[in-house]
């Protein structure tokens, strides 16, 4: 036999409601208890007695019932304070005759120890939240300020104080400078100076990612935009420094197909991402830097003209360690205690010897290359003082080169002994010249190739061709 609901015995509703409807309280339009089921009592802490025909903010503590029951407005999933604990609300007006008569509101869970098991649930995956939020805002941030630029020579003191002052507008910077000067840490400077601090700063390498990848990068991607996309789609790094600072290290490297979607978003100030047809509105600033003569691949047609104009608004060359030479101990003391923390050290210092040394020679790998050379020397370092002995091969044996170089040049300058060494095929020589430049560079870099190949000025092809010939490894 099948019963409808009209025929359902009287006695089943109020159990089928307290199975169904878990807590469960009815109001008419002043907001006076017509119904409360025993579950929603029991929570409360009270009875059906003594909850009836009372208005139901006496018994329902932070209620909006009788509120849904004057606007007829429904409230779905509300949080509920209740008890100390939060809980799920569902409001609703009850209208019969499309005239409003009262409201019936709802709240999950039947008993207490089913809300301990939901709350202890939630608080695991709200403290996920947190970290990865937390996580999130922290690599979103700038790391350095103007004061963890080291030195105080006249060349630098000028580049600084230069980039403090425009640091406060929000209009495109060009850092131009040698792989290791610190292009880095003054875009990261300017944004902490800027009206854009407290905003995220991200940071992309425009060489390390592959061509049919940047685009993804930049403007993010669609739900399905192409195999292997994200489910849900995924923000581009535009969409991330959205009313922050985007700085694009390397752009000298980002290939010309790119180059024209990069214009069109710094023009219009939106971003379409892959796979996508909707555009999306951006505020960033744009930090950009390179270790390449952009003027010149422009002349050559490798870089284009409008957007080099759109990024060099205000352009900053930051001087190389060579020319800046005074600055050294001020950076290596810096350096030392940096390297002192990561290796568990203190108070390392440098013999006098040493700091010669570092003042004599010319740096082609600029700060990146000194920091190499200090982490070295404190690996192989016993007690707190470095010596020449713990420097790279290639610092120690300038002293006798130099020995000979001196030399040399008393044999030439005399008049009465004129020596010559054997010449040899200038093939030969050229080799032997380039062989010791890339090992030269390798030492700088700390063997990292694709950096030596940036130092040199040459592609990466023909650097690992280069070492091939040589027998480098």
């Amino acid at each position: 036999m099948n019963l409808g609901f009209d025929e359902i015995p009287n006695s089943w509703h109020k159990q089928i409601i307290n199975l169904l409807a878990e807590r469960i309280v009815v109001v008419n339009t002043e907001g006076i208890i017509l119904y409360i089921n025993e579950a929603y009592c029991e929570f409360l802490g009270t009875t059906v007695e003594n909850a009836l025909q009372r208005p139901v903010q006496e018994v329902i503590e932070n209620t909006r019932l009788h509120i849904v029951a004057k606007t007829g407005r429904k409230e779905l999933a509300s949080i509920h304070p209740i008890n100390g604990s939060e809980m799920i609300a569902n409001r609703f007006p009850l209208i019969v005759e499309e005239e409003i008569v009262g409201a019936l509101g709802s709240v999950m869970f039947r008993t207490p120890e089913e809300w301990r098991m939901y709350q202890s649930k939630m608080q695991s995956l709200v403290e996920e939240l947190k970290y990865y939020k937390t996580k999130l805002e922290k690599e979103l941030k700038s790391k350095y300020d103007f004061n963890d630029l080291i030195g105080d020579s006249p060349t630098f003191l000028a580049v600084k104080k230069f980039s403090e002052r425009i640091s406060t507008n929000n209009s495109s910077v060009l850092l131009v400078g040698e792989s290791g000067t610190g292009k880095e840490l003054f875009a990261h400077a300017i944004h902490n100076n800027s009206m854009r601090a407290t905003l995220p700063f991200v940071a992309i390498n425009c060489a390390s990612i592959p061509e049919q990848l940047l685009e993804s990068e930049l403007f993010g991607y669609e739900d399905g935009a192409f195999t292997g996309a994200k489910k849900g789609g995924k923000k581009g790094q535009f969409e991330l420094a959205n009313n922050g600072t985007l700085f694009l290290d390397e752009i000298g490297d980002m290939p010309l197909s790119m180059q024209s979607k990069l214009l069109r978003v710094l023009q219009e100030k939106e971003v379409q991402r892959v796979g996508g047809h909707k555009s999306i509105a951006v505020d960033v600033r744009i930090i950009s830097a390179t270790h390449r003569d952009l003027e010149m691949m422009v002349e050559e047609g490798k870089f284009r003209q409008d957007l080099y104009y759109r990024l060099n608004v205000i352009k900053i060359e930051i001087p190389p360690l060579r020319k800046r030479k005074e600055d050294i101990p001020l950076i290596s003391i810096s350096l030392l205690k940096k390297l002192e923390g990561k290796f568990y050290r203190k108070e390392i210092e440098l013999s006098f010897e040493v700091k010669e040394r570092l003042m004599e020679h010319s740096w082609p790998g600029n700060i990146r290359e000194l920091e190499n050379v200090l982490e070295r020397a404190i690996n192989v370092l016993d007690g707190k003082l470095i010596q020449m002995i713990h420097l790279p091969l290639y610092l120690r044996d300038y002293d006798t080169d130099s020995k000979y170089i001196s030399e040399a040049n008393k044999i030439i300058s005399s008049p009465t002994n004129i020596t010559f060494s054997p010449v040899q095929p200038l093939k030969e020589t050229l080799a032997l010249s380039e062989k010791q430049a890339i090992q030269n560079a390798l030492v700088a870099t700390n063997e990292n190739k694709q950096e030596a190949a940036k130092l040199l000025e040459i592609g990466k092809t023909s650097f690992y061709e280069k070492c091939k010939l040589y027998e480098i490894k």
